[in-house]
């Protein structure tokens, strides 16, 4: 009797997990994912199917959004989140590390991974492709640096590397002005100490190089609407194009399918690979959605650089040199300060932008100098780095 017990346990138990097995692929066949959903998102229990949380969901895309800016540390945007009033399902705050998870989730773009393999999902979107992998560039960037606590601030303490030793610029207050100075941690070094009004003013040099009236800037966002227009008439074949790509990546998916069941590759091979064409997948379907809600995909970086040197124009006038390394940092690399001259690497665009300016000032006796720093100038300049060579 007691062996018949066992094996009708064991039946109960063995039928009770391939159960549980056939409804999970039913699921995965369907792209939902057999597990319960990520803050943000419910389990429908009518239609097994998941849902976006409408109270949620907002304060999760809050914080994507935070993060992206480069403004705030995992710490902060868990207090950040806290203060929104997210909490687990079981009631608790968020752990800096749930945080951390929770920005690395495939699932809020779309796709979710499920014992090491990817598959597309049918739920919605919380958050675009590019919102995400901006999250991870961020995130990868920054390590594991932690933030300090000073009891002043120096606008300038974390923006420039000696350029003699390699070592941090510090910062330090002398009868009533800050001073900056290299570290000398790793070797002995002859940098002399340097004040912030001489930093300052050299900063505001670049800034006056690659600035932008507002009323040139407006000119310069006319025609890049005239341009938007003109582009929408040339959508057509992109639109074609990328559904022939989404059907292509289809047919790779289903002979990836073949090669991996006849074992021609791995199982890791084949998750690599399959993880590969469903986010180039996504990033297709995203770019067709744009097109189709009427923006064009080089227009906008376009726009961000215009404004950009709007924004360098409106530092020259607000002297916030706070902003102002914020602003060095996003153009730019490498800041070095050597013997009390600061250098870095800008991007092509602002490496441009300030070549072209210094040639401009190289001809003031010229009557026909002011091209070189009109709108029609932006408007080039804009245009080379920002449109999608053909």
């Amino acid at each position: 009797m007691l062996n018949i017990a066992f094996g009708q346990s064991k039946y109960y138990i063995d039928n009770l997990s391939e159960n549980i097995r056939r409804g999970h692929r039913a699921k995965l066949r369907r792209g939902v994912f057999p597990g319960f959903a990520p803050l943000g998102y419910l389990n429908n229990h009518h239609t097994r199917d998941i849902d976006i949380d409408p109270e949620k969901s907002p304060i999760v895309r809050k914080g994507f959004e935070l993060y992206a800016t480069r403004k705030y540390t995992l710490k902060q945007i868990a207090k950040a989140l806290k203060d929104l009033g997210l909490r687990s399902y079981k009631g608790n705050v968020l752990a800096v590390s749930c945080v951390q998870r929770l920005l690395q989730n495939h699932f809020y773009y779309g796709i979710f991974k499920f014992k090491g393999e990817t598959y597309q999902g049918t739920h919605e979107p919380l958050i675009s492709k590019k919102l995400f992998d901006k999250c991870q560039e961020v995130m990868k960037s920054r390590g594991h640096i932690k933030t300090r606590k000073a009891e002043k601030t120096f606008p300038f303490r974390g923006l420039f590397t000696c350029g003699e030793c390699g070592c941090a610029i510090t910062a330090e207050t002398q009868k009533g002005h800050n001073y900056y100075r290299c570290t000398k941690k790793k070797n002995t070094c002859s940098q002399k100490y340097v004040r912030e009004e001489m930093l300052t003013e050299q900063v505001k040099s670049f800034l006056q190089k690659v600035s932008l009236s507002s009323q040139d800037t407006e000119k310069v966002l006319r025609e890049l609407d005239k341009d938007e227009q003109k582009a929408k008439l040339d959508n057509h074949t992109i639109l074609q194009n990328l559904k022939s790509e989404i059907s292509e990546v289809g047919v790779k998916l289903d002979k990836l399918l073949s090669a991996y069941l006849d074992k021609i590759v791995s199982a890791e091979e084949y998750a690599a690979q399959k993880e590969k064409l469903l986010a180039r997948k996504v990033e297709c379907n995203e770019e067709i959605n744009e097109i189709e809600n009427g923006s064009v995909s080089w227009l906008e970086p376009a726009r961000v650089f215009a404004k950009s040197l709007n924004q360098a124009e409106k530092l020259l006038k607000g002297e916030n040199k706070a902003e102002m390394t914020t602003f060095l940092k996003q153009i730019g690399s490498n800041h070095i300060l050597f013997d009390k001259c600061i250098s870095f690497s800008p991007k092509n665009e602002y490496g441009f932008a300030a070549k072209r300016s210094e040639a401009a000032s190289n001809h003031l006796k010229n009557p026909d100098w002011r091209r070189g720093r009109d709108s029609n100038h932006w408007y080039l300049a804009v245009l080379r780095f920002s449109r999608p060579v053909q």
